[in-house]
Formats: structure tokens, sequence, C-alpha cells
């Protein structure tokens, strides 16, 4: 199941305000920012994951996808200045 990161209602972010323990039900509340991969899109998340799987490899991932190495590389720049965008 995918973690929800926006609000159904409104589409504003959502924060992270409790989490338990299932071994011992401690429970810690409070209000916590999602760490940034959680903030991406699904698709966002994917394109990552195939990053890493590929061990860094643009080249390899693009020969994966069955596309150009000039597109994958403009996929990756736009991730890379979404990133920086969320972390400025």
């Amino acid at each position: 199941m995918k973690l929800p990161i926006h609000c159904p209602s409104c589409k504003s972010p959502l924060k992270v305000s409790q989490l338990k323990c299932e071994a011992c039900s401690t429970q810690v509340s409070g209000l916590y920012e999602l760490p940034l991969y959680l903030k991406l899109s699904q698709e966002e998340q994917g394109f990552i994951m195939e990053f890493f799987l590929a061990s860094g490899s643009i080249k390899e991932m693009a020969r994966q996808a069955g596309t150009s190495y000039p597109t994958m590389r403009n996929k990756m720049d736009d991730m890379i200045e979404k990133i920086k965008k969320m972390t400025s």
C-alpha cells in the first residue's frame, strides 16, 4: 500500500503525526516531515529505484527502457532540479 502524501480533501501535503511499535504498542506522537523520497510521486520513486538497480548507470537505464541516453539524461536532470527545489 502506498503511503498517502497529499490530503484527499484539499490536496495539501500531509505530515506524519503518529508512529507505533508493533512489538510493544508504544506510540510516539508529534508532527514530522515525510522523508524526501516519500514526497516524490510513485513514478519518480520508481525512477530512482531503477537508477539504483542499474548501479547508477543512466546508459543501462536507457537500454532497459528502450529509449535514448539523452532522453533518460533529461529525465534525470528534471528529477535533480525537482529535488533541489524541494530541499532549498
